[in-house]
C-alpha cells in the first residue's frame, strides 16, 4: 500500500491533480473537503456546523475529521493506497493520522507540496467561486484569512514529514500536465525505492 498526501494552500490545484493521480495510480481518494461538503449538501447537523465554520475561513474540529478518516480507512481495507487531499491540516492531525495508519500496518509514503504564489492563489479562488458554488471562495478577505491559517497551522505539517524525509515540493504553477508530470516523477521515485 502506498499512501500520499497531496499538500498545498487553498487554490493550489490539489483537487485537479488528485483526479489525475487517482486515474493513473488507482489511489482511493480521501478528501475531507468532499466528505464535509456532502454533509453540508445533506444538511446534517455536522454539515451545518461545518458550513458556518468554513464560511468564516475556520477549520472543522480535529476529532470530527479524524473520525471521518478512520471510517474511510475501515470501509476501504483492500485499497492499494490512499491519496489524502486537504488532510492533515495540523501537526496534531498528522500525528493522529500516523498513529491511525500504523494501526492499519501502513504509513505515509510521501507528502507532495504544491507551491503557488499567494496572489495566484487568490486569483484562482475568486475565479473558482464563479463556477463552484462554494460561498467560501467568493470573499477575498475570507481567502486571505484561510491562507494565514494555512501558513500558521498547516505549513508545519510539511516540516513534520520532512523530518522523516517524506516531504517533497513540486512547482504548482504551469500547465496541468506539467504539474502532474512533476508529481508523478516524485511518486514513481518513491515507489521504486519501496517507500
Amino acid at each position: 500500500m502506498f499512501n500520499l498526501i497531496l499538500f498545498g494552500p487553498p487554490g493550489s490545484g490539489k483537487g485537479t491533480q488528485s483526479e489525475k493521480l487517482i486515474e493513473k495510480f488507482g489511489f482511493k481518494h480521501l478528501s475531507t473537503g468532499d466528505l464535509l461538503r456532502k454533509e453540508i449538501a445533506d444538511q446534517t447537523p455536522l454539515g451545518m456546523e461545518a458550513k458556518s465554520l468554513m464560511d468564516k475561513g475556520q477549520l472543522v474540529p480535529d476529532e470530527v475529521v479524524i473520525g471521518m478518516i478512520s471510517g474511510a480507512l475501515e470501509a476501504n481495507r483492500d485499497a492499494s493506497g490512499f491519496l489524502f487531499d486537504g488532510f492533515p491540516r495540523t501537526v496534531a492531525q498528522a500525528e493522529a493520522l500516523d498513529r491511525l495508519l500504523e494501526l492499519h500496518k501502513t504509513a505515509i509514503g510521501v507528502l507532495i507540496e504544491l507551491q503557488v504564489p499567494e496572489e495566484e492563489l487568490i486569483t484562482r479562488m475568486l475565479k473558482r467561486s464563479k463556477t463552484s458554488g462554494r460561498s467560501d471562495d467568493a470573499d477575498e478577505h475570507v481567502q486571505r484569512n484561510r491562507l494565514e491559517i494555512y501558513r500558521r497551522d498547516t505549513m508545519p505539517v510539511a516540516e513534520h514529514y520532512a523530518a522523516s524525509a517524506k516531504s517533497v515540493s513540486v512547482e504548482g504553477v504551469g500547465s496541468i500536465d506539467e504539474i502532474f508530470n512533476g508529481i508523478c516523477n516524485v511518486i514513481d521515485a518513491k515507489i521504486a525505492k519501496g517507500n
